[in-house]
């Protein structure tokens, strides 16, 4: 018998009220406002070890939205990602409670220099004993720019050739300064390290020069499973030189396989296959005893959603809102004197209201199911084999319930289908329950890999190579 596929499930989470669902903080039972206590947490980290989830995926921001309507106010009333604290901070918490839970963390390589951020994560890999994972992402919102003394944003494309250039260091550090076996702590000679098993790497490039050697000693991982967020032509070129795992979606079957297809020939074109990157999806689930009981969940978290929320989350630089909803996006875009190739997005020739109702309701693709655990489970089933979705991050409607409904409801069903594993079992690292026992580090074939033993170490490998017109410049 085929042996079936199995989900890879995390729990989607940032360190704030307000992450994806806007408006729904102050239902009743909501734990969001705990985000800062530490026994959220750990209780949350509980939650998720005992129900069956693979890992907790957490998503970061480092600026306020502050596009719409000119200013951060409306975003600061949501609590849209801002109070936010740092996510990597709340990781050895939720690692000390736990022992198969996966960290999933979101960072950012425009701003901050490669090596801080390499001890810290080796030093999680070590806490964690392999368990974390590390999300790329470059950094979008302009006050981000502006907290780390730029004028303006650096340009999409840009930001990814310097990305290419900061994980290169990183791989350097965590692959290549260390031998495995540099530590030998031998208590007769009084050598911990051995001297002659640990080396600079002595980067040199465009915009980072990085002596070393590496601070931290190898960790179970040594480089942390690389997750990306992505869909652009830049972000997919990346992904498919580093990426281990891709969080992408799709509004149609169609188009998840296609997004996926490009992916999966990018990776072909830096020597590695098509096997080598995991897609997963944020996935809306409500699911209740009953479909009438999921119905009516459904139904309290559309009614209260906040378009305020949404509208400030998508930086619109125009306020609809501030128009009569029986007038055109185009006629409101003249009575604002605000271009409409700034917002190519818009359905223009639709009314207002039209626009705000597709704007607002329109939070929700092919990922979303609402019904009984059955109901849930056949779709799931749906999404891994004619889909190709290896995973989900499941998107947070309450907390704690969403998590809870999903690990007391849906994840018996799973597992009497052997699409998750049995309670109690443990995968080790990160790496292992994704691609299987003995995965703990890069494969061969990955570009980091190179740098094994100290190898290469002086020979730079040829940067990302984008279209020059999408390249850009300050």
């Amino acid at each position: 018998m085929t042996e079936r596929k199995q989900l890879f499930l995390n729990l989607f989470e940032m360190a704030c009220v307000s992450h994806i669902t806007h408006g729904l903080w102050p239902l009743p039972g909501n734990n969001r406002e705990r985000f800062a206590d530490l026994d959220y947490w750990t209780e949350l980290a509980q939650i998720l070890e005992h129900g069956g989830f693979d890992g907790v995926f957490l998503a970061d921001v480092i600026g306020a939205y502050d596009v719409f309507r000119g200013g951060p106010e409306t975003a600061l009333r949501e609590g849209l990602q801002s109070p936010n604290i740092d996510p990597l901070l709340v990781i050895p918490a939720m690692a000390a409670v736990t022992k198969r839970l996966g960290f999933g963390v979101t960072f950012s390589t425009t701003y901050e220099p490669p090596f801080a951020f390499a001890r810290r994560m080796s030093t999680l890999d070590h806490l964690t004993k392999g368990r974390v994972g590390w999300n790329v992402v470059t950094s979008y919102l302009p006050n981000a720019a502006h907290n780390f003394g730029l004028d303006g944003e650096v340009p999409h494309d840009l930001r990814y050739q310097y990305a290419d250039e900061y994980v290169d260091v990183l791989y350097k550090l965590w692959e290549g300064s260390w031998d495995d076996d540099a530590v030998i702590a031998d208590r007769e000679r009084r050598i911990f390290t051995d001297p002659s098993k640990v080396r600079y790497i002595d980067h040199v490039g465009d915009r980072f020069k990085v002596a070393g050697p590496h601070i931290v000693h190898p960790s179970p991982q040594r480089t942390p499973v690389m997750f990306q967020a992505t869909g652009s032509p830049a972000g997919i070129e990346f992904a498919g030189r580093h990426a281990e795992v891709v969080f992408t979606g799709g509004r149609t079957s169609e188009e998840f396989r296609r997004n996926a297809d490009g992916m999966r020939d990018a990776a072909e074109r830096h020597g590695r296959g098509r096997d080598a990157v995991k897609f997963i999806a944020m996935a809306g689930v409500i699911v209740g005893r009953t479909e009438e009981e999921a119905a009516d969940k459904w139904r309290l978290y559309q009614q209260h959603s906040s378009l305020d929320g949404i509208l400030a989350h998508s930086s619109l630089p125009v306020d609809l809102t501030a128009f009569p909803r029986d007038i055109t996006v185009r006629e409101a875009l003249l009575r604002a004197e605000f271009p409409a190739e700034r917002v190519p997005f818009l359905p223009l020739d639709r009314t207002v209201g039209q626009a705000l109702d597709f704007i607002g309701g329109n939070r929700d693709d092919r990922f979303l199911v609402v019904g009984t655990a059955k109901t849930v489970a056949d779709e799931i089933e749906r999404w891994l084999d004619e889909d190709g979705l290896d995973g989900i991050n499941l998107r947070q409607y309450h907390s704690f319930d969403t998590a809870r409904d999903f690990a007391e409801l849906v994840v018996p069903e799973l597992r009497k289908r052997g699409r998750l594993p049995e309670e109690g079992s443990h995968p080790g690292t990160l790496r292992e329950r994704l691609f299987g026992a003995g995965h703990n580090r890069l494969p061969d074939e990955h570009i980091g890999a190179r740098y094994r033993g100290g190898a290469n170490l002086d020979n730079p490998v040829a940067p990302l190579q984008l279209a020059k017109a999408d390249v850009g410049s300050f």
